[in-house]
């Protein structure tokens, strides 16, 4: 029987130097057990401290490399729960292999799905909209903080829901059906669709450029630029028929092209219908990499022919 002095426990630089390598969980990624690699690569550290032979050791290497796939970030407390099922099994406790990767195989997919939304979905998105926006202003700021933020947000995620899967144990098995884990989901995926749909109008760009209307302006509707003296006076007097004159114009013919007629019906029109047209590929498993292709040879093509 094991008493209080002899138990074995993870002591916190233990638990931080399993957390730093589960930051390499798809460092080894392989088609046939996905993350397996990565994951026992992590638990290295905590399975030298629990336990001294090496049969028990290989033992517990061996157990986990059995299958594993989740979203790396959300791995981190499916980690924290094993680990406190290694340290119950070095202290005696009944647990056995198939205990151990049930739990592992019970969480990893509900958690795969609140991953994506919160990480993939909203907080990279935001972060790189606003690092964008001051890296095209010039700021060097924009790149700078995007590295920064991102690996403060990541970090700290891996290591506080780490530490809360070691205390909380198996525990945390009990929500995984619905309740607070469905509440995160449904409402990570609205803000994130959210984001995405509020950077479509800036980041997608389309313009239509086929002619649909030439009309001829009436008088006094356009600037008449051989009536307009020479130089400077000329120019100023260009802008005073335009702000002040009526002349709304710079030509006699208004010319109207297909993208007036969009962006008069629904601004952004063509470039929200691209962007529900890509998601709804890849909701059909189609390849990013082939929807990246067929956009690029789309453009050049509708640019040879005038379209675009």
């Amino acid at each position: 029987m094991i008493t209080v002095a002899d138990k074995i426990e993870l002591t916190k630089s233990d638990r931080m130097a399993v957390a730093w390598r589960h930051q390499f969980l798809q460092g080894s990624w392989n088609y046939e057990r996905m993350q397996n690699g990565g994951w026992c690569y992590a638990m290295i550290p905590a399975i030298k401290k629990l336990y001294s032979s090496q049969e028990e050791q290989a033992a517990a290497l061996k157990r986990h490399l059995e299958f594993y796939n989740t979203q790396p970030y959300v791995s981190a407390p499916v980690l924290g729960v094993t680990l406190a099922l290694e340290e119950d099994r070095a202290n005696g406790a009944p647990v056995e292999d198939a205990a151990i990767q049930g739990v592992k195989v019970g969480m990893m997919g509900p958690l795969a799905g609140v991953g994506d939304p919160v990480f993939w979905f909203t907080a990279r998105p935001i972060l790189g909209a606003l690092g964008a926006s001051l890296a095209l202003s010039g700021n060097i700021a924009g790149p700078i903080l995007f590295f920064v933020a991102w690996n403060i947000i990541r970090m700290a995620f891996l290591w506080y829901t780490q530490e809360f899967g070691y205390k909380v144990g198996t525990q945390i098995t009990n929500d995984l059906g619905g309740g607070m884990l469905g509440k995160i989901t449904e409402g990570a995926s609205i803000l994130g669709m959210f984001i995405i749909g509020a950077l479509v109008e800036r980041w997608v760009s389309i313009s239509f450029v086929p002619v649909v209307s030439q009309v001829q302006q009436a008088d006094g509707a356009f600037i008449d630029w051989s009536a307009l003296p020479a130089g400077a006076d000329g120019i100023k007097e260009a802008l005073t028929q335009f702000n002040s004159i009526g002349a709304t114009a710079l030509d006699p013919i208004k010319v109207t092209t297909l993208q007036d007629n969009l962006d008069a019906l629904i601004p952004g029109l063509a470039a929200v219908g691209l962007t529900l047209l890509c998601c709804s590929l890849l909701k059909k498993k189609v390849s990013p990499i082939i929807i990246i292709l067929a956009l690029f040879v789309v453009g050049v093509v509708g640019h040879v022919i005038g379209l675009m």
